[in-house]
């Protein structure tokens, strides 16, 4: 398995991951949180691709090692080139599209744990993302969507989204846990 790129980039890792290690054993959402999350998530999906092109390139560009699971995209340095990379914009799109699913069907377990079940086991099996990536992806949204829709995401509504990101990783992990991952950590995950 390939290791982190450094020091550095394992120490910011660990910084990101505060807000959702907060709530590593989470308690569901109550229909005031689901609401805020649908109704910001409404508003930042009108935005769906500079919105996750900007998480994507937030991601990358803090984090380098995430890179790695990426073929046609990992070698790229600048940020502005990741902007334009026709494979990152649909990779970006996807991810929306999944966080997408997930907030319309806040109301139907069910839903949210089969898609969590095929975007856990893709990425485990298929393609072998250490699980720690999604905490940190969740940091890297809710910082993004903090910063670009300051209007929407107020205290009250992040602290909703933290804790829908934290039962997603939660679940994910669990995913992970049951396909047998090797390489979970204990320190971080």
């Amino acid at each position: 398995m390939q290791q982190l790129a450094s020091k550095k980039e394992k120490e910011k890792m660990e910084r990101m991951q505060g807000e959702v290690d907060l709530l590593e054993q989470p308690s569901p959402l109550n229909d005031k949180e689901r609401l805020m999350i649908q109704d910001s998530w409404s508003k930042v999906y009108e935005h769906c691709d500079d919105a996750g092109v900007a998480i994507l390139v937030r991601l990358f560009v803090n984090f380098p090692s995430s890179k790695q699971f990426f073929s046609q995209f990992k070698q790229i340095e600048e940020p502005e080139e990741l902007e334009r990379s026709a494979q990152l914009r649909r990779h970006a799109r996807r991810v929306m599209n999944a966080i997408n699913t997930l907030v319309e069907n806040l109301d139907n377990p069910d839903t949210m744990a089969s898609v969590l079940q095929q975007v856990g086991k893709a990425h485990a099996l298929r393609h072998k993302v250490e699980p720690v990536y999604f905490k940190i992806l969740s940091g890297v949204i809710l910082e993004v969507l903090a910063e670009v829709f300051p209007e929407v995401v107020t205290a009250e509504v992040g602290a909703a989204w933290t804790k829908l990101l934290a039962t997603v990783y939660s679940r994910i992990k669990t995913v992970y846990e049951e396909v047998g991952w090797p390489k979970l950590s204990t320190s971080t995950g």
